[in-house]
């Protein structure tokens, strides 16, 4: 192997090493402030090695990996996710009184298989982190289970995760099989040139591998009418865990995804489009109506997730008809908008929860600005972006999609994405309206009253700022945007 593609490597490499690291220490010594330290230390190093050493990109490492602005745009993502989680984890087990190491050894894995998931041109490498990430959320979804008082039914949550996730990597890996019967390759580049090169009999076998593929991304990004596991899920895993799940497993899953895509040319298919409109549409209204009727946080995020990886499929979309630089700059907008959302609201959330007792009912956060000003404001700030109110991030990423879509003439689905926006605006500003109000008497042991750690103010800080510095000026991350577009 080269140096250059040694240096191209050094992410991946520094995560390895920091996840071996991270075992050996808690193997040796117990002790939950000095391990979490390791795992910040260690992706923080991850995160920044190529601030210091100039990636050589793009260059293709073995034929399963490729390093380019691309994969190291969605790798930052990722391991941002990863610091962030780290920040809401130390407080929110600080009152667990079990071991909590391993919680930081399987945040590692997990990340580790997200930035290889958006590395990958190659279905080995495809499944190798897919199963890395969903390994690791196996255990962390039931992580709290020996606890004395654990989360909400966290080992009945990972079970159904489990179980439904295990079949969406059997019904991928047919298809990926009955890919490479008919292509001969596993190779994403190389398919493009499948439909060509056989038999026209044989091509709705091809077709075939490619939906089954599309019901397992499907799945994994929980799209209707693949979401059932998702509210279950995201209740009863811990806080920091739903934060993990609700970005880092979907960002490794989106860069591959559209990957695959764009370069196998699936969209030649007509059906395939057919496919992921219907998806986007059903994702898009279900997931606003049933949001609609909860009323538990983690489940109305849940929906509130569904909706907006519906509005996010209609840039993958819009790619059959727009050129790659568009869809790809408007995807990583979004996609970026989505994350800072979500981990600055489940930031807030673990703020006013610990492994022992959760934020549980909206009722939870009335009064919450009269108690909190600073959780509020966060809060507030979320889902103002959320419901794509002007001067947030969440704004321009709905411009974004909007332009593209009517760019790719998708009148159907812009349609159903103005319908499905504004019934998202309701529940927001209904969470909003509750936060203002005034509380009802004075409540024991309020949780906004506790002192926060400096790490997770931290973290909302800077949810915050990049949420509305993202809104109001937009210009230089969007020039990093079509930078990176253009080298896809």
């Amino acid at each position: 192997m080269s140096s250059a593609e040694l240096t191209d490597l050094l992410q991946i490499i520094l995560l390895t090493v920091t996840t071996v690291a991270v075992m050996v220490t808690a193997g040796f010594k117990r002790d939950h402030g000095l391990i979490n330290a390791l795992t910040q230390t260690g992706l923080f190093a991850s995160l920044f090695i190529f601030v210091i050493i100039e990636p050589v990109t793009p260059l293709q490492v073995t034929p399963l990996l490729i390093i380019d602005e691309y994969s190291l745009f969605f790798s930052a993502l990722i391991i941002i996710g990863g610091i962030a989680v780290t920040a809401m984890a130390y407080p929110y087990f600080e009152k667990h009184h079990q071991y909590n190491e391993e919680f930081y050894l399987l945040v590692l894995c997990g990340t580790l298989g997200g930035v290889v998931m958006a590395a990958s041109n190659h279905f080995v490498s495809f499944f190798i982190g897919m199963e890395m990430l969903g390994i690791s959320l196996y255990a962390l979804i039931a992580y709290p289970i020996h606890s004395p008082k654990p989360a909400k039914f966290p080992l009945e949550a990972a079970i159904k995760y489990l179980i439904m996730s295990g079949i969406a990597s059997a019904v991928m890996l047919f298809g990926m099989a009955l890919i490479y019967a008919m292509a001969g390759s596993f190779e994403f580049a190389k398919l493009a040139q499948a439909p060509s090169g056989i038999d026209a009999a044989y091509q709705p076998v091809l077709l075939v591998g490619y939906l089954m593929i599309i019901a397992g991304i499907a799945f994994k990004l929980s799209l209707v009418p693949f979401h059932m596991w998702t509210p279950d899920v995201y209740e009863g895993a811990p806080l920091p865990v739903t934060a993990f799940l609700a970005t880092v497993s979907k960002a490794g899953m989106v860069a591959v995804a559209l990957r695959l895509l764009l370069a196998a040319e699936a969209f030649n298919f007509g059906e395939v489009t057919v496919v992921l409109s219907l998806l986007a549409a059903a994702s898009m209204i279900f997931g606003n109506l049933l949001a609609l009727l909860q009323s538990n946080l983690k489940r109305l995020f849940a929906y509130s997730s569904i909706a907006h990886l519906g509005y996010l499929l209609v840039v993958v979309i819009a790619a059959a008809a727009v050129p790659d630089i568009v869809s790809i700059e408007s995807m990583s907008y979004y996609m970026t908008a989505y994350f800072l959302m979500s981990l600055g609201g489940f930031a807030v959330l673990s703020a006013l929860s610990n492994s022992n007792k959760e934020l549980d009912s909206i009722t939870d956060i009335q009064g919450l600005f009269w108690r909190n000003p600073w959780l509020a404001t966060v809060m507030i700030t979320v889902l103002l972006s959320l419901a794509g109110i002007p001067l947030t991030a969440g704004f321009i990423g709905k411009f974004y999609i909007f332009t593209t879509g009517v760019e790719g003439k998708l009148w159907f689905l812009l349609t159903v994405l103005i319908i499905g926006s504004s019934i998202g605006l309701y529940y927001y500003l209904r969470l909003i309206y509750t936060m203002l109000q005034e509380p009802h008497g004075t409540i024991a042991n309020d949780p906004a009253a506790a002192r926060l750690p400096v790490g997770l103010n931290v973290v909302m800080a800077a949810m915050t700022i990049a949420i509305i510095y993202l809104g109001v000026y937009p210009t230089p991350f969007i020039e990093t945007l079509q930078s990176l577009a253009s080298t896809f």
